[in-house]
């Protein structure tokens, strides 16, 4: 039985051919057969109708435009597309907060739209977009076009001016080249906004938005400089210090100062109950559970420039990685990573108050870099919880290995022990270190508490005042740096004698690396250090006392010779915290260097003001 279908006529003077089967049929029905034997596929007359189509669309959340007004204007431009086809949109399908970077299958919409194709009750034949550019990016379509055709579903794209033609190179040319467009035109807007945000912070310090660094907050900061955003009631923001967690900023830069790691640093936090940055503002930290001081919390404040009230942008950027490096259309996820320090930009001036110096900052991170080169046997241990009350607990080191001696009790007596299985392996201070090395606390209290009481003596207080003064100078901090780039260039020579005598090079990679942090570290620290011949009055420290200043601090500790005698452990540790008391063991000598280097001010009397 033959199908009866209109096709198009051409004209032949000869007249109708001869069906060869004595058909008697008219001219139309004559060549409808004859394509038909031959397999010939004709041309026909387009269809009267599109019929029922699925429309898509996407409004990312850069989008200028609020979402309603996105998928009006492209529901309106497909609608006007197809229309005039007999086209008729019957189902809708708009993503919402979805970067056109992200694969369909990723896509909530896009994701239900693909999932549809399946079902044969879906209601529509086709798909129409309002714009190919916001619907797929890069390679996108080439993968998705493909799962149409296969369910017999049509593809409308305005920039095509009608349907996807699957065998018509020239589509697959225009659509290849739109996805390109739209790459393009997504990385042109990210320069050109990040362009306009730099510009903001180097010139006039603005602030971006986002969470406030802990110790600030943000304030209305007057009308926006944008006319247009002003008149739609657009206001400034700007940071102002907090003044409750702007101390415990200051205290976690000053701690670290004293040789405190940020583990040790957190412990204190948590045992004074100061309520982490999460806990203090709960509405602020949602992505947080306010489970108290970490280390990681205390490392980034100590990272974190903005501290010195300069505006600092772009310190984290944002990083597309490869979800499956072996299957690219599954597209990327999105991660954060430290910016390159070339793409981070600082304001020209201060941009808002300043919670601590830069002179201060530039310490910690000069002192950051030379633990984190050091190796893991530099860093401090944090102080654990104990039943047992330690006079001395963080305050000796030993003079082997310049780590800070642990407190242990045996029987009734205190001591501060230094064992040797708990250096790293490999460590230089290995070579010489006994197993244990103990000092009892016995033994130091007496000869430590008399040798304060001659210092704080009415006689001796001038000298000590004058000691205390001059020993805050940068020159010490200098001399250090010098000691310790000289040392590591002798290591390096050492080294390098050790390869020229044979000894195979890669085994020595390790420690050439770490030598080389080392040797790096203490040149940018004499680098920001002044020379001892060109410093001055200015070139102390910007947190240095002057000798009324340290009057001022001995006097608010009230008299100290009586404090000493009375021998209260809780007293004596609260003034060897203001005096920053610290010590050296030189077991080999059996003498402990002491050190003080008194607090900026003492907030209150040791002896609780009395």
């Amino acid at each position: 039985m033959w199908q009866s279908r209109t096709v198009a006529v051409r004209e032949d003077r000869r007249g109708p051919p001869n069906t060869g089967v004595g058909a008697v049929v008219d001219q139309a029905s004559e060549w409808a057969a004859f394509d038909a034997l031959l397999g010939i596929e004709v041309e026909g007359a387009p269809d009267a109708t599109v019929g029922a189509l699925a429309f898509y669309g996407r409004c990312s959340t850069e989008d200028n435009q609020d979402p309603e007004t996105s998928k009006a204007w492209q529901l309106s431009n497909a609608a006007k597309f197809v229309r005039p086809l007999g086209g008729v949109i019957v189902a809708e399908f708009f993503d919402i907060g979805q970067s056109r970077s992200v694969p369909w299958e990723r896509r909530n919409a896009a994701s239900r739209l693909l999932s549809e194709l399946r079902n044969r009750d879906r209601g529509w034949t086709g798909l129409v977009v309002g714009e190919g550019t916001r619907c797929w990016f890069g390679n996108q379509f080439s993968l998705t076009a493909p799962r149409f055709e296969a369910y017999g579903l049509d593809l409308w794209v305005p920039e095509l001016g009608g349907k996807f033609e699957n065998r018509n190179p020239s589509h697959k040319m225009l659509m290849s080249v739109l996805g390109g467009m739209s790459e393009s035109e997504r990385q042109h807007v990210q320069a050109r906004v990040r362009a306009a945000m730099d510009a903001q912070v180097v010139n006039e310090g603005r602030h971006q938005g986002g969470r406030p660094p802990y110790g600030y907050k943000v304030v209305d900061g007057g009308p926006h400089p944008n006319p247009r955003k002003a008149a739609e009631g657009y206001r400034l923001r700007v940071l102002v210090v907090d003044d409750p967690a702007a101390e415990v900023v200051r205290r976690i830069f000053a701690e670290y100062l004293d040789g405190l790691g940020d583990r040790a640093i957190a412990s204190r936090l948590n045992g004074d109950a100061i309520p982490c940055p999460s806990a203090s503002n709960p509405a602020q930290n949602r992505h947080r559970i306010a489970d108290g001081w970490q280390g990681s919390t205390v490392r980034s404040i100590l990272e974190n420039p903005r501290y010195t009230g300069y505006a600092v942008f772009g310190r984290w950027t944002k990083h597309e990685r490869l979800i499956d490096p072996d299957d690219v259309g599954a597209g990327h996820i999105v991660r954060f990573r430290r910016a390159n320090p070339d793409h981070i930009v600082r304001s020209r001036e201060p941009a808002h108050p300043a919670i601590i110096t830069v002179h201060d900052f530039v310490d910690v991170q000069l002192l950051c870099r030379f633990r984190g080169a050091s190796g893991p046997q530099k860093l401090e241990r944090g102080p654990r919880p104990t039943k047992q009350p330690y006079l001395f607990r963080g305050r000796i080191r030993c003079g082997f290995c310049l780590r800070r001696m642990e407190g242990s009790t045996r029987q009734t007596r205190t001591y501060y022990r230094c064992a040797a299985r708990s250096i790293v392996p490999g460590a230089p201070a290995l070579a010489h270190h006994p197993k244990n090395v103990y000092l009892p606390e016995a033994a130091l209290v007496g000869p430590l508490n008399e040798w304060l009481a001659q210092l704080f003596n009415e006689d001796n207080l001038d000298t000590t005042v004058a000691s205390l003064t001059a020993s805050q100078s940068i020159d010490r901090g200098r001399n250090a740096a010098q000691q310790r780039l000289h040392d590591a260039e002798a290591r390096v020579r050492r080294l390098q004698a050790a390869i020229a005598a044979g000894v195979d090079p890669a085994a020595l990679v390790e420690a050439i690396n770490e030598t080389q942090a080392q040797r790096e570290a203490a040149q940018v620290e004499l680098q920001h250090t002044a020379a001892p011949d060109a410093m001055s009055s200015e070139d102390m420290a910007p947190d240095a006392m002057s000798s009324e200043d340290i009057y001022a601090l001995i006097k608010s500790l009230g008299e100290i010779a009586p404090l000493l005698n009375q021998a209260d452990p809780a007293l004596l540790a609260q003034l060897y915290e203001v005096l920053r008391l610290e010590m050296t063991y030189d077991a080999e000598a059996k003498t402990v260097s002491v050190t003080i280097r008194p607090v900026r001010r003492a907030s209150e009397r040791v002896r609780g003001g009395t």
